[in-house]
């Protein structure tokens, strides 16, 4: 069984470059129509760490001596999460460039409609000092899948598991930014005139990053991106949302690590109101599209599985 779950993820893995070679161009072409440029170090260094990784992996693979799956899968799919990530950050960019008007007023009309009070929240966690801090490192969550989920699911043998996860990573991350050009917000703080400095127990440092990048992007004065330094300006759908839900889905079988993936993920989710400043909307739209995702990319992998090709038995995939 672990040998037909890698041979399945494998062919798995080849389908998940068609995706990024679509960001790929989607991105080159935004950039041709636009003024906007990527900076040369960050792309040289971000380039050259999905090459080597990459690399390494399809090395392994065709190797007779040293192939080995789970080294095969942990640097492949981390190679492709982190170009899906490089690609699509600087495209929320472009994105936001297409200067759409604000968004907030309705949004917090829908949060208001639905009952959702966020001053009131954003209260009562300031009030609480260690459950804001909490919330704070929370918020940060969002960074640390990049390099754990590859390991862990390929540390157990969840190849499988771990192709799906790259590829509804990649899907909510196209379909959100591809929502931000429509529904571009400011957020909360702004747009109810509210000093994040008032909420002295709240970590805002993410929505000030984000105010840094967003007006002058939208003004045009910001033209020059360093893949180094972003943190991508999108707003509705929460990606944040979106990821806690992604990032508890794939790490949901390994039983040792799921109490810490639900206390990580949940503090992510329960913090981006506050921390990133989102309407409530947004949360529960990026819960949606990450559901969305996760059916695609679980129906995806069943198609995929009827069409793996058979592999030779001298060059199975070696799973000890």
């Amino acid at each position: 069984m672990q040998r037909q779950d890698a041979e399945q993820a494998w062919f798995y893995f080849q389908v998940n470059w068609i995706p990024i070679a679509l960001m790929a161009v989607t991105l080159s072409a935004g950039l041709t129509i636009t003024n906007f440029r990527i900076g040369l170090v960050g792309l040289a260094v971000t380039l050259g760490f999905v090459a080597i990784y990459a690399g390494f992996a399809y090395a392994n693979a065709r190797s007779p001596v040293r192939r080995d799956p789970q080294v095969m899968f942990c640097l492949g799919a981390t190679a492709q999460i982190v170009l899906i990530t490089a690609l699509m950050t600087p495209l929320t960019y472009v994105a936001g460039a297409a200067n759409f008007p604000l968004q907030d007023a309705n949004l917090l009309a829908i949060d208001r409609a639905l009952g959702f009070d966020w001053l009131a929240y954003a209260n009562y966690v300031n009030d609480r000092p260690l459950l804001a801090s909490w919330l704070g490192y929370g918020y940060m969550m969002i960074r640390w899948p990049i390099f754990a989920i590859p390991a862990v699911l390929a540390g157990v043998y969840l190849f499988r598991r771990l192709q799906e996860f790259t590829f509804a990573f990649a899907l909510a991350l196209m379909v959100t930014t591809a929502i931000s050009v429509f529904v571009p917000a400011i957020g909360v703080y702004q747009h109810i005139g509210l000093d994040p400095a008032k909420l002295a127990n709240v970590d805002s440092q993410a929505y000030i990053d984000f105010l840094r990048d967003f007006a002058p992007v939208r003004e045009g004065q910001m033209r020059t991106l360093n893949l180094l330094n972003l943190g991508g300006i999108v707003y509705f759908p929460s990606f944040h949302a979106a990821s806690a839900i992604l990032y508890a889905w794939a790490l949901w079988p390994v039983r040792w690590i799921r109490p810490f993936a639900l206390l990580a993920n949940g503090a992510m989710l329960v913090a981006t109101p506050v921390n990133g400043a989102h309407y409530f909307i947004d949360i529960i739209a990026g819960i949606a599209l990450a559901v969305l995702a996760i059916v695609a990319a679980k129906a995806l992998g069943r198609r995929l599985a009827e069409r793996a090709p058979v592999t030779r038995p001298n060059e199975t995939l070696a799973v000890t």
